[in-house]
């Protein structure tokens, strides 16, 4: 099954309304936006990296970027750096490189969630291609993945 009908059926399966939108092909969560004509602030970027020697999903608003020093000081982790996708890949085999949803519980790795997100009323996210999105309410969001809310975006940064 592809990410998408993966999604699709998790989501149907819980009772979640979502919207499933198509759009240009569109490889940044900033063309996203755009694509999609929406503030940058509401779509969620998803970004895999380690701290320490275990892979997590970081998620913040496409108009920001990973602070990584943040991350390490709200986990109390010795390293954090950004995983390359050889690293992570295989995890999101039903994916397009680089248009993975948000949903670290689907994958086994816990999900990081940038507060600014969290105060969005609704998200938007890729569906596992560059070419399709979901919205849904953050609150069904949160529900299903329980993301802990920590600090980790900056509007001038490298990610």
């Amino acid at each position: 099954m592809q990410c998408r009908e993966h999604l699709e059926t998790y989501l149907q399966e819980r009772r979640i309304p979502f919207q499933l939108m198509h759009h240009p092909r569109a490889l940044s969560a900033q063309e996203v936006a755009a694509s999609e004509h929406v503030s940058g602030h509401r779509v969620a970027k998803t970004v895999i990296a380690w701290a320490d020697e275990h892979l997590i999903m970081l998620v913040l608003p496409a108009s920001l970027w990973v602070d990584f020093n943040q991350v390490r000081e709200a986990l109390g982790a010795r390293v954090v750096r950004l995983a390359n996708e050889q690293e992570f890949s295989a995890l999101f085999a039903d994916c397009e490189p680089g248009a993975m949803p948000p949903f670290g519980n689907l994958y086994g790795l816990p999900t990081y969630i940038d507060p600014h997100l969290s105060e969005e009323k609704e998200i938007i996210f890729p569906a596992g291609t560059h070419t399709e999105t979901i919205q849904l309410k953050y609150a069904d969001f949160a529900r299903l993945v329980h993301p802990l809310v920590i600090p980790m975006a900056s509007a001038s940064s490298f990610v």
